[in-house]
């Protein structure tokens, strides 16, 4: 446990930080999978919606630093992909 007043801030903070971090991570994943599910299924409007939001928590997650934007890109490339291919 930190002693000085200053490290006891910086552990507090990087707590609710990671706890942050941790719910836009999750749902950018949660929404990845419900496209993919989608897709699996067959079902073409749904799966444009899901890949839609999928895309924005995509994003939203490369904004906030918790992916590098190379990543992002390849994910939204590859979704993208598979959706284009979806007959």
């Amino acid at each position: 446990m930190p002693n000085i007043k200053s490290a006891k801030k910086r552990m507090r903070s990087n707590a609710k930080k990671a706890d942050v971090n941790g719910i836009i991570r999750n749902s950018m994943r949660t929404a990845v999978k419900k496209f993919e599910k989608e897709v699996k299924d067959g079902n073409k409007e749904a799966a444009s919606n899901n890949l839609n939001i999928a895309i924005q928590r995509v994003d939203k997650a490369m904004s906030s630093g918790i992916i590098h934007k190379n990543k992002a890109a390849r994910m939204k490339s590859r979704l993208t992909k598979i959706m284009n291919t979806m007959e």
